[in-house]
């Protein structure tokens, strides 16, 4: 016998912005899926109209898109199991109701919205009383008749208890006693989650169900559903809670406290798409060495549902920015400068400026490109400093000897014949040699003057070359006015 093919789909509701838990779902299920040469479903669900946010279903598109999970079926592409948006296949869930009343395993509840409100109130448990489960065939016939509103129950069992195996988290019972009949098609004829998610797993003939850990009290009532229609219940793969931790240390469900949550938040945080991919991968998921940077390819092939953890990851931003600058390293200069170009346009406008250098000072020491423009800002604008910035104990330099050695710097590095990295560092460095000097005792002042600030990516030689003599020569101009030399 042919093996079955693993089908996975991830079906988000189209109700706001792609949150780190639900992309860490999207991933795992396309892995799973992939890592088993399977196929990976989008769905939409967009039956509680109430949620719907505008605009919502291009968010998923773009985000899936920008993060390289591509689908093989979908509402956009279409494939042999559709409809793939669940508003379009609402005909297909009162009939499959119908059935299970037909065989004794759901019912018409007539029950008032206020009669259900005073049983809340007055039940310590809260639950429904089954009052209609077992009504005479007139009384239904008649209220029938009446035309009076009803839901779709299951009868769920009353004794004994239902057991399901999770992948991650083992074999889990729950007590039969402890589950409600739940409601199957509300009053408005519409399906709800749980029924509606059962249909059309089975009908789309999905054979593995990644969901967070907050669904696994939930799983016997899908369980109790596939077994009513004699289906095959397919796997199930819990994820373990992500959380965060705030700035006292205390741990949490990961929240918008924590930090940015959303995909395009931490995009627009500076943080590229491939990075946030990798790190999310690893969060709760453990490969079998030691590996952290991973391409999306390489996790299709080494990813494996044994590695996922029970317990919960802790989203550590450092980590995130770690992974993030270890991608800017690994791009060529030229990859590297389209990512940043937006960022050197928010610093420079339309201006030419040598991108390529820019690359040499940055790529190494930028982990979120949002940090560019504060690193480059002094390029475009000498910022206001005061003279006590080139004081500088580890350079031995002081008030009485920098206005020495940055006049000595200027009047050697205005002769220079041409103005390039090599001539400004032999220039530099040979004064150093005769004036017997530390480097950093000729380097520190000159970086001050043309820099305008203590911390700057790249040194002394790096920053003179990208201003350019004249704008160069200009700011030493203006360093030794503040020394008074």
């Amino acid at each position: 016998m042919a093996e079955k093919t693993v089908r996975t789909r991830y079906a988000p509701s189209p109700t706001g912005f792609m949150h780190v838990g639900n992309l860490r779902t999207a991933l795992y299920e396309y892995l799973v899926a992939k890592s088993q040469n399977g196929k990976f479903v989008l769905r939409i669900e967009d039956t509680d109209r109430e949620r719907l946010v505008e605009g919502a279903v291009d968010v998923i598109y773009d985000t899936m898109k920008l993060a390289g999970l591509k689908h093989d079926e979908g509402p956009d592409i279409g494939g042999d199991f559709g409809p793939y948006v669940q508003s379009e296949r609402k005909d297909m869930y009162l009939p499959y109701a119908e059935q299970l009343i037909k065989e004794g395993k759901a019912y018409r509840c007539f029950c008032t919205k206020e009669r259900l409100e005073k049983l809340q109130e007055d039940s310590v448990g809260g639950g429904y009383d089954r009052h209609c489960r077992n009504l005479p065939q007139e009384e239904i016939d008649r209220l029938l008749a009446e035309g009076i509103p009803y839901v779709i129950r299951q009868k769920m069992p009353i004794e004994g208890s239902t057991t399901f195996t999770d992948a991650v988290f083992g074999e889990i019972t729950v007590e039969n006693s402890e589950l409600q009949d739940q409601i199957l098609i509300k009053t408005d004829g519409y399906p709800t989650y749980n029924f509606a998610n059962v249909i059309d797993d089975h009908t789309m003939g999905i054979t593995h169900v990644v969901r967070g850990c907050e669904y696994l009290s939930s799983t016997p009532k899908y369980n109790l559903l596939y077994e009513a229609f004699g289906w095959e219940i397919p796997t199930y793969i819990h994820l373990p809670l992500i959380m965060g931790k705030d700035a006292d240390g205390n741990v949490s469900k990961l929240s918008k406290r924590h930090g940015a949550t959303g995909f395009y938040d931490l995009i627009n945080e500076g943080y590229l798409p491939q990075a946030i991919i990798n790190y999310i991968a690893l969060l709760g998921w453990c490969p079998k060495d030691n590996q952290e940077i991973f391409t999306l390819a390489e996790l299709e092939k080494e990813f494996d549902v044994s590695g996922i953890s029970k317990s919960p990851s802790i989203f550590d931003y450092d980590k995130l920015s770690w992974f993030n600058g270890e991608y800017l390293k690994a791009m060529t200069p030229e990859e590297f400068t389209d990512v940043c170009m937006p960022y050197y346009k928010k610093v420079f406008g339309d201006r030419e400026m040598p991108f390529e250098k820019f690359a040499e000072i940055l790529q190494k020491r930028t982990t979120k490109l949002t940090d560019i423009p504060e690193m480059l800002g002094f390029f475009a604008e000498l910022p206001e400093y005061d003279k006590e910035l080139f004081v500088n104990k580890k350079s031995k330099t002081n008030l009485e000897n920098a206005p020495v050695v940055l006049r000595e710097a200027y009047e050697r590095l205005k002769a220079l014949p041409t103005w390039d990295n090599t001539s400004i560092h032999d220039c530099l460095i040979n004064m150093a040699v005769e004036k017997e000097l530390k480097n950093g005792t000729v380097m520190w002042p000159v970086r001050i003057a043309a820099a305008g600030k203590t911390v700057t990516p790249g040194g002394a030689v790096e920053i003179l070359d990208i201003l350019g003599r004249e704008e160069s020569l200009r700011r030493l101009e203006i360093g030794l006015e503040k020394l008074g030399a």
